[in-house]
């Protein structure tokens, strides 16, 4: 399985990425008048973690891309991508027709032919730890540090948040099946896997990932079938990250993030992609005016659905365990 991209840390982006490089050497001219930056420096120094403000910077964006990694669950349920382009064009071929004359005869083809769709990333995820002058100066270290991790857990909610999105717009004809799995509002159950998994089968993709919110889980850890699949051994789960466990060819995933009541069977690679021009970085944030200082983490990134088919979806399972 090809590993998806993710955030990397300080030292490999200034031995690594020039532009990254380059912009953390301004940040560091300037982050002296940077109250928040100056006590997280102070702090981190009497706790003999760094002894410099390139350290602290450094310690900073580690600090907001450790925490936002167990969250970035939208990167296991849809193909990820490293791009430098600001627009990109993906293909979607059409399956060709051959057509099969008498014996001897003449064998005619509809070669494949191909739609498009251009994906820009143009769009930034951005979250921020906004202080005052004041409280800034009187924070511990402990406190500084929890802000940047959920910094860093808001930014990877965020993402995840807008993929599931993502496939929940697509119409309802247009998934696997040429329509959605109702639930009947019952619990989500071994044969509604099944049902949703044999609906990508049925478009000649293999669904390789579920997943859903974590009510539609716990109902699921109910069914015979699926305990009796593979008793969950602690090895193969995950549960802090989302990742659950398997069934049939399905990597199984949860996020708070879905829709409760809705479940979605995805072979991710032909589904669509999310491409990133620019992973989790973090920088500054100062207003004198507004006496506010701290840091900001952006993303840049772009997504979209290619071959809405090998999705399938279910709807109106119950809401509660």
């Amino acid at each position: 399985m090809r590993e998806f991209p993710l955030p990397k840390f300080h030292e490999s982006l200034m031995n690594n990425d020039e532009e990254y490089r380059l912009e953390f050497e301004g940040i560091l001219k300037h982050s002296g008048i940077n109250p928040w930056v100056n006590q997280y420096l102070k702090t981190g120094m009497r706790e003999g973690l760094f002894s410099d403000m390139a350290s602290a910077l450094g310690k900073i964006h580690d600090t907001v891309v450790e925490a936002a990694k167990p969250g970035l669950i939208a990167r296991n349920i849809i193909d990820v991508r490293s791009t430098t382009e600001a627009l990109e064009r993906f293909m979607k071929a059409k399956k060709s027709v051959a057509y099969v004359g008498a014996e001897g005869g003449i064998t005619r083809m509809a070669g494949e032919r191909y739609e498009t769709v251009d994906l820009k990333t143009n769009i930034i995820i951005k979250d921020s730890v906004k202080w005052t002058k004041e409280l800034a100066e009187d924070a511990s270290w402990n406190v500084l540090n929890r802000q940047l991790e959920e910094l860093g857990r808001s930014v990877a909610e965020i993402e995840t948040a807008k993929i599931i999105a993502l496939y929940e717009a697509i119409a309802a004809a247009d998934l696997a099946g040429g329509a959605v799995i109702a639930g009947g509002a019952a619990v989500l159950s071994w044969s509604k896997l099944v049902e949703m998994w044999d609906a990508v089968e049925g478009e000649d993709f293999e669904a390789d990932t579920m997943f859903m919110h974590s009510k539609q889980m716990s109902q699921l850890f109910t069914a015979t079938e699926f305990i009796n699949s593979q008793y969950m051994p602690s090895g193969g789960t995950q549960i802090g990250k989302g990742l659950v466990g398997q069934a049939l060819t399905m990597s199984l995933f949860k996020s708070s993030k879905c829709t409760n009541g809705k479940v979605f069977a995805v072979a991710k690679n032909p589904a669509g992609v999310m491409l990133i021009r620019r992973d989790i970085t973090t920088e500054n944030f100062e207003d004198p005016r507004a006496g506010e200082y701290g840091v900001i983490a952006t993303e840049r990134i772009g997504y979209g659905i290619l071959r809405s088919k090998s999705v399938s979806g279910g709807t109106n399972f119950k809401t509660t365990f």
